[in-house]
């Protein structure tokens, strides 16, 4: 198998899309919640680069990172002082693999967007028009530390759609969430879920077999449509003059556009997947094809191919301790994400795929840190949350903005009570783009989405 190296860190601007369509459909009108600038002193800091500053200090202005240092940082008579002693600061927690917004709660058939499980291959639908802003997962979220989802269809589909990632601040539109310059992703899935639900049906695969079959399908096709594209690009630069039939530009397809846009590496592939068997099966389609698959998600067996995941540069999104609930994620073990995080090219991260679980991702690190010490693999808290912060920015091609604690990054920032791998963490307040969106000790700072207006009782009431 031969293996190529990807750069992450795409842009929406740098997309090509036909002619007829708009520079960026459906654009961010995202715009960071004005704020006043921020000093957070005497803090344990974990930056998201590996590193750890004891008695730290962290300047926050104009929406970024200003300053980070161990020593005294020189500010303004305007600046907010936070005294943070005995607690510890972190970058904003991202998810990977979340379905808020697209399975909303209450979990009700009205709310259930998240499946277009009308055919096999859908890659023409785009996550973010099911996203429901009023969703109440994506507060819980927020005080759970997390500022940053990635909202991805369901894993129905062999091909089931772009992912949106978004901003967690409340909104009245997913447009206002939209994470500005964030590269879509294609969520694909392997193995039971396509076979279970479209088997037996006409045209729809029914085995592991057909799965496969139908991927590749429709990446000919997509080569096809790409190239069709390509050769209409160069007959019209050669025509100076009057157009005639032939510089007519070929037909648009939404789902094959999808498809171009990810061979030209424009949108990155998540692929839920659970087998080591079948993930080598995927780099060697995405060999085949040209195309990089940004992260497995799942990936219960990923501990079995942690070398080849590292040499493709492939992440591993991981469940802490999820397995055994279907014959395919039968052969889980606890060390899987410890084991998927090679000192060389490793890329492990802890997603949620949950309403839940999303709201303690902190814990579900501090499970698999554990279980990696446990078995001889020196993890420390600086590198741990790595899994939650840098490494899903870079599977999300947002790295170069989000997910460290660095000069000139967005102000992304979560103050926990104390260590934030402790079963007694919780987060006091919480940072999005340097403006204080949460606050554990101001309930004027844990707002209600329109949805949960007047549902709930006020304190005392």
């Amino acid at each position: 198998m031969t293996f190529r190296k990807f750069a992450l860190g795409l842009t929406v601007a740098s997309i090509v899309l036909a002619p007829q369509a708009a520079a960026e459909p459906f654009p961010s009108t995202y715009k960071a919640v004005p704020s006043e600038p921020v000093l957070i002193v005497n803090a344990t800091i974990l930056t998201g680069t590996g590193e750890r500053i004891e008695n730290g200090n962290l300047l926050i202005s104009g929406g970024k990172i200003e300053s980070i240092s161990e020593t005294s940082i020189k500010t303004g008579t305007d600046v907010q002082l936070i005294d943070a002693e005995g607690r510890w600061v972190t970058p904003g927690l991202i998810d990977v693999h979340s379905h808020l917004g697209v399975y909303a709660s209450p979990g009700i058939k009205a709310h259930s967007d998240g499946n277009e499980a009308t055919a096999p291959v859908t890659a023409e639908v785009w996550a973010e028009h099911s996203v429901w802003p009023q969703d109440p997962g994506f507060n819980r979220a927020r005080a759970g530390g997390v500022t940053t989802l990635q909202t991805l269809p369901g894993s129905a589909n062999l091909i089931g759609g772009r992912g949106v990632t978004l901003k967690n601040i409340p909104s009245v539109s997913y447009q206002g969430m939209k994470f500005p310059g964030a590269p879509h992703g294609l969520k694909m899935a392997c193995g039971e879920n396509p076979k279970r639900v479209y088997g037996g049906k006409s045209k729809s695969p029914s085995t592991r077999m057909g799965n496969v079959a139908g991927y590749r399908a429709q990446w000919i096709e997509a080569q096809k449509y790409q190239q069709e594209w390509t050769d209409w690009e160069n007959r019209t630069n050669s025509r100076k003059s009057d157009r005639n039939e032939e510089t007519r530009p070929p037909k648009r397809d939404l789902k094959l556009e999808t498809l171009a846009a990810v061979l030209k590496g424009e949108i990155l592939v998540h692929m839920h997947c659970y087998r080591a068997d079948e993930m080598m099966t995927i780099l060697d389609m995405a060999d085949e094809f040209d195309y990089k698959v940004s992260a497995f998600h799942h990936g219960v067996e990923a501990y079995k191919i942690a070398d080849e995941l590292a040499e493709a540069g492939v992440c591993g999104a991981l469940w802490a301790d999820w397995w055994g609930f279907k014959a395919e994620a039968y052969d889980g073990i606890m060390e899987n994400i410890a084991m998927v995080d090679r000192p060389e090219g490793g890329c492990a991260i802890v997603h949620s795929d949950s309403a839940e679980g999303i709201q303690r991702l902190n814990q579900e690190a501090a499970k698999a840190m554990s279980r990696g010490n446990r078995a001889g693999i020196e993890i420390t808290p600086e590198h741990a949350i790595r899994w939650i912060t840098a490494n899903p920015a870079q599977a999300m091609g947002i790295l170069d903005q989000t997910g460290s604690l660095e000069t000139g990054k967005m102000a992304d920032v979560v103050i926990w009570n104390g260590n934030p791998f402790s079963v007694y963490a919780k987060a006091d307040q919480v940072f999005v783009d340097g403006a204080l969106l949460y606050d554990r000790h101001d309930p004027a700072k844990q707002p209600l989405s329109d949805f949960e207006l007047g549902q709930q009782l006020e304190a005392g009431e």
